[in-house]
């Protein structure tokens, strides 16, 4: 096989048949070579988006004139390719990993034990330009002159630098008409060789293209004026065999004269008319690849099931495809019509007289015709386009590989769409999907003919992702048939100008509280930090807390104080003496600006001079004032000290006042990675009090001092998320409503959504509503909406997360098609929302990390069953175990 490649420079590629061509890469990703972020659509889009992006693609193929070529392929990923995503930003000017996240390198292994021999691929987008030159004869004269030099062993004609800058100034004046497209930018060399090698390996390992990417090899260079290029003929050392017999078929047998045997020898292999594939014999080994064309298209089709390149990813195999595109001007188009008209004219005359009169087919054919010449007609910059589309399917085997091309084959005639997979034609359409060939003049007999809008809805440069590009490895697209991993990086979306919130909605047991536990104990093992609040009885995140990060967790415990939250213990100078006269008059419900507050005042800040400053210093103070003062600031010192022996004698107001309790430690030490406060035992007021100064006098006193309590919590959480803008703190909380409840945990959610960006910390909130997570809910960012049941709650949701609430499709895959009760293996499916405003179903993974997954779940008995279950132990660095169920009540 002969490569048809002689040069490449930059992204200019001079092809062995004569021609020029110019290879972009579309959506080529966020920053690469100076692109901007682009906005990823995910699988879901609303209809206005939808719209947006079937313009940009019209408008591109508007653009372009010729014969471009289009490949959507299906670059391999590896396992260790993903685990280098996971580790990016985390490394230090040596390569190493950061000390702070030396807990995330189990979560690599685990992820490498997960994805290793898992089939996975990206799909990439690569348009091929024909450069159109003043001197194409002479163009063609070289291509010819290289080919016959080659059989001769003579060398080539040379491309002089001035055959180069011709090229450069074409290309510049084609990414002027691609500029109001979609978004693209020139493939590197490696790139394009990349794509040649993608197609040889098809069914093998193949190279990665993130290497190619940033590869700086393969590129030509102008020297003495002539343009000198490295070989490009190792690339065809290969073999093409169509229906080339598998090995595992004919059992390895031999003729007797030792070569293979032939297929009438043994029944078993078939005839050659059944095996229409192509065998590919490289140093690699053998693969064996099937090719398509597509044969018929329906005459009509809805918009919604117009996208047949978008419905190949819901196969589970990788469907590569070729696009070889000839453009038509309207009005050139317009002609072809008129011609095609006159025909039919003819042969209605000749069909009238025959008795059985004229055929139903020539009548639809003129209306078609007639609605064809009215398109052309309005517009006239509207083209005709001519294609002709190759799919590309593959396996290690070729039963496997015949298998996979008749399964795509029954996918597209389920839409009305007929692929053949002609014998004797399978080298062709291998031939058309590679950069810098010629179109095999026997393909022309599959050309479709459409307008540039109808093929715009082809779907050919859909392109949908769900996540950010590395971070946490959270599961797997569920839109994808093959296993594609879904990364998030709430930790990164500051760097990006993005906020870090996090806001999950779902029915009880829609996973949404496993999903948070997962995100908190990632963000903490990648260095960051997490202060969590547990309202659940049974203190199911002190618990997860202490399994996930043993010795770097603090847990605040409210009903059985074992830590200090003492204000002036915690924050020494004004801040502590702010934060504990905000405390006081809040537990005893005076007013800052009352005789009550000036002696409050004074008592905090004689308290906070001395060196053993605490609230039960405080305590002392007013006792001493008591004794010590007369008249009314007596009287006064005196009433609040007694208040406050009620409340300091209370178990859930010890972890204010008892002053031999251990301060909790917010220097963001190792020991303080992850703090758990749990609120169970604390009381609130119904939220109708607040309004009433009368009622919340009358609440018991668990309520009053549970309200008081919640302020300092804030207090502490915020002091510890805006502490340090450089390390990044996630506040969790689950069941939002109980925090947004009362006026102090409302401030919370309030300036960690308005003000956390700017301070390296996010909050990471769960709801059974979308309404519970408070009117600011529209700054989260991040947004993931499980099962929820119930039909306004689930449109209520889907409005949350950016999708249309009246769509009965999306209402109907929440309330029933998410992670149906009962179905442990569907556990732990959502609708997932990033920054890049790209929305998509993943199903959420617990890592195969031990200490994480065996205290996440709090499904009733789920723990009994675990701790019950033997485990093989070999000392302490058992191989973790594998968890692959997600969910929590």
């Amino acid at each position: 096989m002969r490569v048809p490649v002689r040069h490449i420079a930059g992204h200019l590629l001079w092809s062995t048949h004569g021609h020029a061509w110019a290879v972009y890469r579309i959506h080529p990703g966020p920053g690469a070579h100076g692109q901007t972020q682009e906005t990823v659509p995910g699988t879901y889009i609303p209809a206005p988006v939808r719209t947006e992006l079937l313009d940009k693609v019209t408008t591109m193929v508007r653009s372009l004139s010729g014969t471009p070529r289009l490949f959507g392929l299906c670059a391999q990923v590896d396992a260790a390719e993903v685990m280098w995503r996971m580790t990016e930003g985390l490394e230090d000017e040596d390569g190493h990993l950061l000390t702070e996240a030396s807990g995330w390198v189990e979560h690599l292994e685990a992820a490498l034990d997960l994805l290793d021999g898992q089939e996975m691929h990206q799909r990439t987008w690569w348009l091929a330009v024909p450069l159109q030159s003043e001197s194409k004869g002479l163009e063609s004269a070289a291509a010819l002159w290289a080919d016959v030099s080659d059989a001769f062993g003579l060398r080539a004609a040379p491309v002089t630098l001035a055959q180069v800058n011709a090229c450069r100034e074409k290309a510049s004046q084609v990414e002027a008409h691609l500029s109001s497209g979609v978004p693209y930018r020139p493939a590197e060399p490696a790139e394009i060789v990349w794509m040649i090698q993608h197609a040889l390996h098809r069914g093998l390992a193949e190279p990665l293209l993130s290497q190619a990417t940033g590869s700086q090899a393969y590129g030509g260079q102008i020297t003495g004026g002539v343009l000198r290029s490295p070989s490009y003929a190792d690339l065809g050392q290969v073999r093409l065999e169509e229906g080339g017999t598998d090995r595992a078929l004919s059992g390895g047998r031999t003729a007797r004269s030792g070569g293979r045997a032939k297929w009438w020898q043994h029944k078993a292999v078939g005839s050659p008319l059944r095996r229409r594939w192509l065998e590919v014999e490289t140093d690699s080994g053998t693969g064996y690849q099937a090719h398509l064309a597509l044969a018929e298209c329906p005459r009509a089709v809805s918009v919604e099931a117009a996208d047949l390149f978008a419905q190949l990813e819901v196969l589970d195999f990788p469907v590569d495809f070729t696009v070889d595109l000839t453009l038509v001007s309207a009005e050139k188009a317009r002609q072809q019509v008129q011609r095609k008209k006159n025909e039919l004219v003819d042969q209605a005359d000749q069909y009238d007289a025959r008795p059985t009169g004229m055929p139903a087919s020539i009548p639809d054919a003129a209306g078609d015709l007639g609605e064809l010449d009215g398109r052309l007609s309005r517009s006239s910059v509207e083209v005709e386009v001519q294609s002709v589309t190759a799919l590309h399917v593959w396996g290690p085997s070729a039963a496997l590989c015949d298998a996979r091309a008749r399964a795509l084959e029954k996918l597209l005639a389920g839409a009305d769409y007929r692929a053949v997979r002609p014998s004797g034609l399978q080298t062709d359409l291998f031939t058309l999907g590679l950069p810098g060939a010629v179109r095999s003049p026997r393909l022309r007999e599959f050309a479709q003919y459409q307008l540039s809008e109808d093929w715009a809805m082809s779907g050919a440069f859909t392109h949908s992702e769900v996540g950010d590009p590395n971070g946490i490895l959270l599961g797997r697209d569920l839109d994808c048939g093959t296993t594609r991993p879904v990364m998030i990086n709430v930790a990164d979306a500051p760097k990006h100008d993005a906020s870090a919130s996090f806001g999950a909605v779902s029915d009880l047991g829609g996973g949404k509280s496993v999903l948070e536990k997962i995100v908190s104990s990632c963000v903490v093992d990648r260095g960051g930090r997490a202060i969590c609040i547990d309202r659940t009885p049974v203190r199911e995140w002190a618990t997860f807390a202490e399994a996930a990060a043993p010795g770097r967790c603090q847990i605040i415990d409210a009903a059985q104080a074992g830590l200090s939250i003492d204000p002036l213990r915690l924050f020494p100078g004004p801040e502590g003496r702010h934060y504990a006269l905000s405390y006081l008059t809040l537990q005893l419900g005076i007013g800052p600006m009352t005789t009550n507050g000036e002696v409050l005042h004074h008592a905090i800040e004689q308290a906070a001079a001395g060196p053993d400053a605490s609230m039960a210093r405080v305590l002392a103070v007013l006792a001493d004032m008591a004794a010590g003062e007369s008249g009314k600031r007596q009287d006064t010192a005196a009433t609040l000290a007694g208040l406050l022996r009620v409340v300091a004698g209370n178990r859930l107001a010890a972890m204010v006042f008892d002053p031999a309790l251990a301060p909790v430690r917010l220097d963001g030490t190792g020991t303080s990675d992850l703090i758990v406060i749990t609120t169970a035992g604390l009381k609130l007021p119904p939220k109708q009090a607040f309004a009433n100064p009368e009622i919340l006098h009358q609440q018991p006193l668990e309520a009053l001092i549970g309200r008081a309590v919640l302020y300092l919590i804030a207090a502490m959480a915020r002091q510890a998320a805006f502490t340090d803008p450089a390390r990044f703190c996630a506040i969790v909380t689950d069941e939002l409503y109980w925090l947004t409840s009362s006026a102090e945990g409302t401030a919370l959610v309030h300036e960690v959504l308005h003000d956390g960006r700017k301070h390296g910390a996010g909050l990471i909130a769960a709801a059974h509503a979308a309404e519970e997570l408070g009117p600011d809910r529209g700054l989260m960012a991040y947004r993931a909406l499980g099962r929820t049941t119930d039909r306004e709650r689930a449109r209520a949701g889907l409005q949350f997360i950016g999708l249309d609430p009246d769509d009965p499709e999306l209402v109907r895959m929440v309330t029933t098609g998410l992670s149906p009760v009962g179905r442990k293996d569907r556990a732990g499916e959502f609708l997932l929302t990033a920054p890049r405003q790209n929305t998509g179903r993943v199903k959420v993974i617990v890592p195969s990390v031990r200490r994480i997954a065996d205290r996440i779940f709090t499904t009733p008995g789920h723990q009994l069953r675990a701790r019950a279950r033997p485990q093989p132990l070999t000392g302490a660095e058992a191989a973790p175990v594998s968890v692959q169920k997600e969910g929590t009540p």
